[in-house]
């Protein structure tokens, strides 16, 4: 987030704090832009901070980590933490001799090699915080502490009982999901959106992809992303993407690998029980951020959205990533699941929370029916025997409704 900008409070922050004050090293990682540094230096502003460089030695922190650490007391935020791995030994031999909660806040946007080596060398002693973009609550800037997920997860009779609050957003739908949900697209005027996207895909996802690997055809590497985001919130087939470049699919799941290891792409996994030959086995992708996706496929404006053909696409990777965000809050989060048939019965969303099971179906449309809630009622008969919660239909409607004894709508948007 640019420094000109007001800050805009993150949900995570008591998190943070309370990681801090037990733990002597707290890792926050993400893509780039999601406000890592930011939410450091706003939290934590008596710390030093560091920014480490992917060509410049830093005050030598790579050649001599432990004079840089020598000079440079704790606390103190190390930003971008991979581009000098070998502070990581450096940091452990310290905490063996001072354990003091605290002392290091690190940041990092890839998940490969000195990630690893973090959560290798620092077992027990650090702290890991996953951060993505802004969610809509923290775009509303509306209170924090009672998490519609949770309510709902705790209590789904008396969360349909309560009174619906909708949030109180800045941009309509299609405005919000075309700008996407990284910091910086909430404070720019809408006709620099398309240039803030094209800068970061150049310079972030590309320059890290070079980095992280050999990748010698960067035009083939775009047109693999462009790929992706049109394929974003469908079954991973590696064949098929492969298959549409010319490349192998094992060049199409090792490139799959590099944008998982920017943060770009995640997957949630397919559910299966005791009738697992009957279910697909292959995760579903999502892009990291729907304005990055609409980028990619070339959405020059937010109003031809209503009409486009990524649209359900994009709106369900719009609300799986809120109920991603919102998953992590928790004190201990759901496991995140799909479920689709080899009939074609689907539910977008699967959470697995103290034994019993939610699914949640996605629908970017107003005008709903009992045909949409057809892959919670067929889940249900799959698995008769399975503790099953009422489903839920997340969609863009005003008030949360039942539609049926088994199914409640709400808005995509509550408080």
């Amino acid at each position: 987030m640019s420094p000109q900008h007001a800050y805009i409070r993150r949900q995570c922050e008591g998190k943070l704090k309370q990681l801090a004050a037990h733990f002597p090293v707290v890792v926050v990682s993400g893509a780039r832009q999601v406000g890592k540094s930011t939410l450091l230096e706003h939290t934590f502003p008596q710390y030093t901070r560091i920014v480490f460089d992917p060509i410049m030695d830093i005050e030598n922190a790579r050649s001599e980590p432990d004079l840089f650490l020598d000079h440079r007391k704790p606390p103190i935020i190390l930003d971008e933490i991979q581009y000098a791995p070998e502070l990581v030994p450096a940091i452990k031999r310290r905490l063996e001799k001072d354990r003091k909660p605290g002392q290091y806040l690190l940041t990092g946007s890839q998940q490969w090699g000195v990630m690893k080596l973090l959560s290798e060398s620092l077992a027990g002693r650090a702290a890991f915080l996953d951060l993505e973009g802004f969610s809509l609550p923290e775009i509303a800037k509306a209170d924090f502490s009672s998490p519609w997920l949770e309510r709902w997860l705790k209590d789904p009779v008396h969360f349909l009982q309560t009174p619906c609050k909708k949030l109180s957003l800045p941009f309509p739908l299609y405005e919000q999901i075309w700008r996407g949900f990284l910091p910086e697209t909430e404070f720019l005027p809408a006709n620099l959106i398309p240039d803030f996207h094209l800068a970061y895909q150049r310079t972030y996802i590309e320059r890290d992809i070079q980095q992280l690997a050999d990748v010698s055809d960067l035009q083939l590497f775009s047109r693999f992303f462009r790929l992706c985001a049109a394929l974003t919130a469908q079954e991973i087939n590696f064949s098929q993407l492969g298959r549409e470049l010319g490349i192998t699919p094992q060049t199409a799941g090792r490139w799959l690998e590099l944008l998982k290891a920017t943060f770009q792409w995640y997957e949630v996994p397919p559910y299966s029980g005791n009738t697992i030959k009957r279910i697909s086995g292959k995760p579903k992708g999502y892009l990291c951020d729907t304005g990055l996706a609409c980028f990619a496929q070339a959405v020059s404006s937010f109003p031809v959205l209503g009409s486009h053909p990524l649209w359900g696409a994009l709106f369900e990777t719009a609300c799986i990533s809120e109920i991603r965000k919102a998953c992590r809050l928790m004190q201990t989060p759901p496991n995140i699941y799909h479920w689709r048939s080899h009939g074609g019965a689907e539910v977008d969303v699967l959470l697995e929370w103290n034994g019993l099971f939610y699914p949640i179906e996605i629908k970017g449309k107003t005008k709903l029916d009992k045909n949409d809630a057809r892959g919670i009622e067929a889940f249900k008969k799959n698995y008769p025997r399975l503790k099953t919660a009422k489903g839920l239909i997340l969609a863009p409607v005003e008030t949360a409704y039942s539609l049926d004894k088994e199914v409640v709508v709400a808005p995509w948007d509550i408080l």
